[in-house]
């Protein structure tokens, strides 16, 4: 990770780059648009989380709520777009529904609901897709045995001095959640104001965003136009760490120990930092989740019926002809699935073993100190990183190499790995370690008959988010790949920008199906254990 960020900051450094930049009349536009629709969609993913989590933590249904989640994850980003496209364009199936009746179109009208000017569609898009993100983990962090039952001791204490459910959760619960969510939020935030897959496929285009900018910067012929790109990837950088800081001095204030200690006027630092509005019956009590979950039913449908349709004439809500034949030519490109299964699987195994053996062997204190590099693949923009790895990847001759594409998707993997373990590894009680070793077993056996079995669940999620994060990745299998390598994703976002739209719903709806199998084979890895079919420990004498 280091060798990869210091070549792309050495690169950054370019004084005819950054006058290029700065003299370019796209750069200022391209920027106010990227911060619009960053910030945009980043704070209604937060005040829709904050609302969601405050609804259900009030009406105990927080679990089953949270129970379609995996399903949601594993919608990838490009996925969820192109299903936007295919309700929302002009010829799509929102204005068919009600075309000719109540519109009188009869041929697609020149709106720009797609690719609009004003970055709506990519507001949508992220706000749609980082909910279910920040709902796990913050989810990963409440099914903690010690912080549920002391939140819910101290809700429970709240209520009986006089406040109402709603002020209970936002001056007890959420203020001590908020700063558990700060990594989470910046990643959050760092991919709305850096994503490139979303953006290409959904909008804006003029002008479009700076990242999608430096990516056609990187991609032109001329040394100079991609030195300037470059310069535009660092300039990404600079506004990310700039916004980040900012966003996590906002969340990442914990409350009072004081306060917290004693109790007093319970009014925690930190709780006036959001408007009551999210936490009070400003909607009905679950309309934000359901609704959230009809789109993506509405996205999922999309894509399938437009995977098997053919002719399509404006406005009939249904196909004249249905066909598989765009299902025929991806099972002849079988290389393709077969890349990125195999780019997965690995780049999920070996983060996962990884990440294992790093919280099993490293202090403590070293966890602590070294998890914020970890975590720089998450809030620094993915076209920094790509610059960095291909570099990386042309000085160690993996260049258009299938290990060295596996590589810079496990960089990219490795992130969300640890975000998923450590919540985890930290809510096991150390105390079953001495009680295993009073029986005269070793560390060994307290790991694979005690430790491991509780954590199953966790570590094989882990996995499916990896190898979720691994199918989804764009820009690194792009560059660090030079083209010699296809995925479900590269192939989405090509048959983004043509007219083929049952080819491109059968990628699309492709790349969604292999995380949802993943996230199904960790459920059923993760299935509790029977305990009456595990023989029983034995004291040594």
């Amino acid at each position: 990770m280091l060798w990869a960020l210091g070549l792309a900051l050495t690169q950054a450094f370019d004084a005819a780059a950054w006058q290029a930049l700065w003299a370019d009349p796209q750069t200022w536009r391209a920027w106010g648009m990227t911060l619009w629709t960053g910030l945009a969609s980043t704070a209604l993913a937060w005040i829709t989380v904050a609302h969601v989590l405050a609804s259900g933590f009030i009406r105990q249904q927080l679990g089953r709520w949270l129970s379609h989640l995996p399903a949601l994850l594993a919608t990838p980003h490009a996925a969820m777009a192109i299903g936007l496209v295919l309700w929302l364009s002009p010829s799509g199936w929102a204005l068919r529904l009600v075309s000719p009746g109540l519109t009188g179109f009869d041929a697609p009208p020149p709106w720009f609901t797609t690719q609009d000017p004003w970055g709506l569609g990519l507001i949508l898009a992220l706000w749609l897709k980082e909910v279910p993100f920040l709902l796990w983990v913050a989810a990963t962090q409440m099914q903690r045995e010690d912080l549920r039952r002391r939140w819910q001791a101290e809700y429970a204490l709240a209520q009986t001095l006089g406040r109402t459910p709603a002020q209970a959760f936002a001056q007890i619960v959420w203020p001590q959640l908020a700063p558990r969510l700060r990594w989470p939020l910046l990643a959050v935030l760092a991919y709305g104001l850096t994503v490139v897959d979303m953006a290409l496929i959904i909008g804006p285009a003029t002008p479009p965003t700076l990242a999608v900018l430096a990516w056609q910067w990187l991609s032109d012929a001329d040394l100079l136009t991609q030195a300037q790109g470059v310069a535009a990837a660092g300039w990404l950088t600079g506004t990310v760490l700039v916004v980040g800081v900012v966003a996590g001095r906002f969340v990442g204030a914990a409350p009072s120990r004081r306060m917290l200690e004693h109790g007093k006027r319970l009014k925690l630092a930190g709780a006036r930092r959001l408007p009551k509005a999210v936490f009070v019956g400003v909607w009905p009590p679950n309309v934000l989740w359901t609704t959230i979950l009809t789109i993506y039913a509405a996205v999922w449908l999309a894509l399938t019926v437009g995977s098997v349709s053919g002719v399509w004439p404006f406005p009939q809500v249904w196909p004249e002809l249905w066909t598989l034949g765009a299902w025929q030519q991806v099972a002849s490109s079988a290389h393709t699935v077969w890349t990125t299964l195999g780019l997965g699987v690995a780049s999920a195994s070996v983060c996962l073993l990884w990440s294992v053996a790093w919280l099993e062997l490293a202090p403590r204190r070293w966890q602590q100190a070294l998890q914020p590099w970890f975590l720089l693949p998450l809030v620094l923009p993915s076209v920094l990183w790509v610059v960095g790895l291909y570099s990386l990847a042309l000085h160690t001759r993996l260049e258009g190499q299938w290990l060295g594409l596996s590589l810079a998707h496990a960089v990219m993997v490795l992130p969300y790995v640890l975000l998923a373990l450590v919540p985890a590894y930290q809510a096991v009680d150390p105390r079953q370690a001495a009680l295993v070793a009073s029986l005269g077993h070793g560390r060994w056996v307290y790991l694979w008959r005690v430790k491991w079995p509780l954590l199953q669940r966790a570590i094989a999620s882990a996995w499916a988010v990896g190898f979720a994060v691994s199918v989804a990745q764009y820009l690194p299998t792009l560059y660090v790949g030079a083209g010699r390598f296809a995925t479900v994703t590269t192939e989405a976002v090509t048959l983004a920008a043509g007219a083929q739209r049952s080819l491109m719903s059968a990628y699309a709806a492709l790349q969604m199906l292999l995380p949802i199998l993943a996230f199904a084979l960790a459920a059923w890895l993760g299935r509790p254990r029977r305990f009456e079919k595990i023989a029983p420990m034995k004291a040594t004498p």
